[in-house]
């Protein structure tokens, strides 16, 4: 039996090092040649990588969200005959059947603490001694309990809970009763007389743990720089839209078919563009290590996108030079590459302010945090019916929030507040967009 020992290639200009964002296998596993074994992320983009040999996994170095550096082992395979591990079922089993070992009287066995290299795992209530429990159920005693085949876990769940073990049917060896008989028992209204209620019964007390990885875990560095690092200060103001809404419809109505459905964004993104060259302060970015401030003439807008995978902020470039149509376009294409994964490099890149909204789920407000290095970002909420008063009168007006941050190092509150406002007269007028 032959053993393979597969590296990490090279799997980019310049990259020394990947994290390891998911495993497709798992030692024990027969895979086939060019079978995907493992997703790689580089500061460029997700690799996956597929098995260079038939076989067996034999080994896996590293667990997901470790650094692995090119040239080092990767995966080891036996090529021979694959070797039969057994079922996942009968895996269990065997674990179950080797800790059904009594504990002492006085004490349960520590709890088994799983692996840190584990992504994404299931922990009950850690086991604790018995004289520091108190039983929500007097008539369940510990020895009637101890008489079925249980993990001290699910002991103590059913102390807590007023369980008597022994009217539970266990699904594990030999009867054993695991935490999913439990469950289905408690689902079932299953208590002993005179227990606590079955809404007590029916707390939740399992803890998920997700390791941070890939994408979330760049999202997370991102968010740590801006907010660290940056100043922020905030600034909200009412815009009604009333006025923008018929003309929204009326270009709606009348578009042909190769063009997009408007939305408020793309007036949003023309306005700003027609308007930065009067506060040059707002759009650049800030090189804080060297104490440079870039201010740039073109407009090119950040799109906060929610994808499957996080967040991305895919650009649309020099919005300066588009008329509403191109601009709602080129929005929905990278928004819609960002999605689909299929986003490129320049893509992702370039942006020197940034837009987030959070669509029919905007709310009334909120604190956006800063796309390093820009030093502003304008989040907005969705338009609604609103009562307002107008010459003297009552009426209903189409109304919409504006959230806004400013990096307060390089932007005084002032200059912050006179972009907010200058963009409300344009959305107000929306004629002025376009003059």
């Amino acid at each position: 039996m032959g053993i393979h020992e597969f590296k990490l290639p090279d799997i980019g200009e310049g990259v020394v090092e990947g994290e390891i964002v998911e495993w497709h296998v798992s030692v024990g596993d027969s895979v086939s040649e060019d079978d995907r074994i493992v997703d790689i992320m580089t500061d460029k983009a997700t690799v996956s990588i597929p098995s260079p040999v038939s076989g067996t996994v034999s080994t896996l170095s590293g667990s997901v969200g470790d650094m692995i550096a090119v040239g080092s082992t990767l995966v080891g395979f036996e090529t021979g005959t694959a070797v039969d591990g057994g079922t996942d079922e009968e895996k269990e089993d065997n674990v179950e059947q080797e800790s059904v070992k009594e504990p002492p009287a006085e004490e349960f066995p520590p709890a088994v603490v799983p692996s840190e290299k584990v992504a994404e795992v299931t922990i009950h209530e850690p086991v604790e001694k018995i004289h520091e429990v108190v039983p929500s159920a007097p008539n369940v005693s510990f020895s009637e309990n101890e008489r079925v085949l249980a993990s001290p876990a699910v002991r103590r769940r059913a102390r807590e809970a007023g369980l008597d073990l022994k009217m539970v049917n266990g699904s594990g060896p030999a009867g054993r009763i695991r935490h999913a008989d439990l469950d289905a028992f408690i689902a079932a209204g299953g208590a002993v007389a005179g227990a606590a209620p079955t809404s007590y019964s029916n707390k939740r007390t399992e803890v998920k743990e997700v390791k941070v990885v890939g994408l979330r875990r760049k999202i997370a560095e991102q968010m740590t720089l801006s907010k660290s690092r940056i100043p922020h200060f905030s600034y909200f103001e009412e815009v009604d839209v009333t006025e923008l809404e018929g003309l929204r419809q009326v270009l709606n109505s009348s578009k042909d078919e190769t063009q997009p459905k408007l939305t408020y964004l793309p007036f949003i993104m023309l306005a700003l563009s027609k308007i930065m060259p009067e506060h040059p302060e707002c759009n650049g970015h800030y090189d804080d290590d060297n104490g440079i401030v870039r201010r740039f003439s073109g407009v090119s807008l950040g799109i906060a996108t929610q994808t499957e995978r996080g967040l991305y902020v895919p650009v649309v470039k020099h919005v300066e030079a588009m008329d509403i149509w191109q601009a709602a376009t080129e929005m929905q294409r990278v928004a819609g590459a960002a999605r689909g994964g299929t986003a490129s490099l320049d893509d992702l890149t370039g942006s020197t302010f940034t837009i987030t909204s959070l669509g029919r789920e905007g709310g009334l407000g909120a604190t956006p945090i800063i796309n390093h290095p820009e030093v502003a970002i304008l989040g907005v909420h969705k338009a609604r019916e609103m009562p307002v008063v107008r010459e003297g009168e009552i009426v209903v007006r189409r109304i919409m929030n504006l959230s806004s941050a400013f990096d307060h190092r390089v932007v005084d509150g002032a200059d912050g507040a006179s972009l907010i406002q200058h963009l409300r007269r344009l959305l107000e007028t929306p004629a002025l967009i376009f003059m």
